[in-house]
């Protein structure tokens, strides 16, 4: 004689799909129908069990739409058609069912079973691929890598091949991109955006991220092109603004040393953006016209200048390097002078150290990149620009899991008043410039 055992507590999916179906579910099961599973350990035993669990629930729900079987009801909409072959999710995993049918008396097609559909959907597996694949492991080692769901179940189940895992994985960052892509900025108050760019193969992907009044870091979006050129960083922009990004009242763009990148936020923005050049980048290029040890010397004072807390004064001290560098090193002064005003913009409105930390460079946007970068080091063979975004907007979103707010996100608020302020004065001075005129 079998043995029965009550069940262990339903799982959130077993109560959902009891839910869906109207149920109130208690199986029991049969221990001699698991011996084999128990002998394959716990997993195995708790997958078994899983699809014992399965069919009663559907069993019940079946009995819930047609009524008991063998009692005659004139009244019943639907009664029993056999069963079709199935397929359940368990273990990151398909595997084969049979699946009760029940169609309608007045000839209206199939009845659909709520607890099938909840427990057959690929959402799941679409996501678990998702998971792996930004955890680094590759498409052919998935099932390697799968829960052990026993000896039985592992020979008739399926969607673990190299194919399967990848056209999930496509499917779930094309969601991802779709996300990223469909944020409404019109709730977010924006007080400061990163901008930079990050080569693949022959495509360059600009990215965007935004920092809000409170610090807290928003990767709001991507555009590819060639290179780093005025057109995609203004399509850029344009597309932040058609999704409600508001500038009206002003925004500081913190960018690398690109001309690119400060013509597009000039031609989008103009008055509305405060510019301030990434320190970091502009002492990299400098030194690299420089020979290595006069470089390291002409960087220390570079990064001293720059750190001034009187803007004025580090300013006239950077002059004076580049002066410095004219006869023997032209070039380097040349890019030391270039854009040499907005490596102080941050530093004239009077932050805290926290925020000079986080605003005088792109050091935020870069770590997102960094993220991006570590996932998509792993591909070979990139086919075209519309791979390319998919990667790179699920890398962002993947990094987002695990932003914290910038240094200094305490001074944020006030900081933003001040950005603003700056903003409303300089559109005041060019109103009166123009009246005069």
């Amino acid at each position: 004689m079998n043995k029965k055992i009550p069940l262990a507590p339903a799982t959130p999916r077993d109560l959902e799909a009891a839910r869906l179906a109207g149920l109130s579910v208690q199986p029991s099961l049969a221990m001699a129908d698991l011996q084999g599973a128990i002998k394959d350990g716990l997993m195995a035993f708790s997958c078994a069990a899983g699809l014992v669990v399965i069919a009663e629930m559907m069993q019940e729900e079946l009995n819930a739409v047609v009524g008991p079987k063998g009692r005659h009801d004139p009244e019943r909409v639907a009664e029993r058609n056999g069963s079709a072959p199935g397929s359940v999710v368990l273990g990151a995993r398909t595997v084969p069912v049979r699946r009760p049918r029940a169609v309608r008396t007045d000839g209206g097609g199939e009845v659909g079973l709520d607890t099938y559909k909840v427990f057959s959907s690929a959402d799941l597996l679409t996501q678990v691929a998702l998971e792996r694949m930004l955890a680094g492991v590759a498409t052919r080692r998935h099932e390697l890598v799968a829960e052990p769901i026993g000896t039985e179940l592992e020979a008739v189940a399926r969607s673990g091949s190299k194919s399967a895992v990848s056209r999930r994985f496509k499917a779930a960052t094309e969601a991802k991109l779709a996300e990223l892509l469909a944020r409404d900025l019109s709730e977010l108050d924006v007080a400061a955006m990163m901008i930079d760019g990050v080569m693949f193969a022959e495509c360059c992907i600009v990215v965007a991220l935004a920092i809000t009044s409170d610090g807290t870091k928003v990767p709001v979006g991507l555009w590819e092109g060639d290179t780093e050129n005025t057109t995609v960083v203004k399509d850029l922009l344009a597309d932040l603004v058609s999704r409600g990004l508001s500038c009206e009242a002003g925004v500081l763009f913190v960018l690398d040393g690109s001309k690119a990148l400060a013509a597009g936020v000039d031609r989008v923005f103009g008055d509305r953006a405060l510019v301030q050049r990434c320190q970091l980048h502009k002492r990299r290029n400098v030194g690299g016209y420089l020979p290595k040890g006069y470089a390291a010397s002409i960087d220390r004072q570079l990064a001293k200048a720059f750190a001034d807390t009187d803007p004025a004064r580090g300013l006239k001290v950077a002059k004076g390097i580049a002066a410095q560098l004219d006869e023997r090193y032209p070039s380097a002064a040349a890019s030391l002078r270039e854009g040499l005003d907005d490596m102080f913009t941050v530093r004239r409105l009077g932050p805290s150290a926290g925020l000079a930390r986080s605003l005088t460079c792109t050091n935020a946007v870069e770590s997102m990149i960094s993220v991006v970068q570590r996932l998509c080091g792993r591909v070979t063979n990139w086919k075209g620009p519309k791979m390319t975004r998919r990667w790179v907007g699920a890398g962002m979103l993947e990094a987002e899991r695990s932003f914290r707010r910038i240094w200094g996100c305490k001074d944020m608020p006030a900081f933003t008043t001040k950005i603003r302020a700056e903003v409303a004065r300089r559109r005041d001075d060019r109103g009166a410039r123009d009246a005069v005129a």
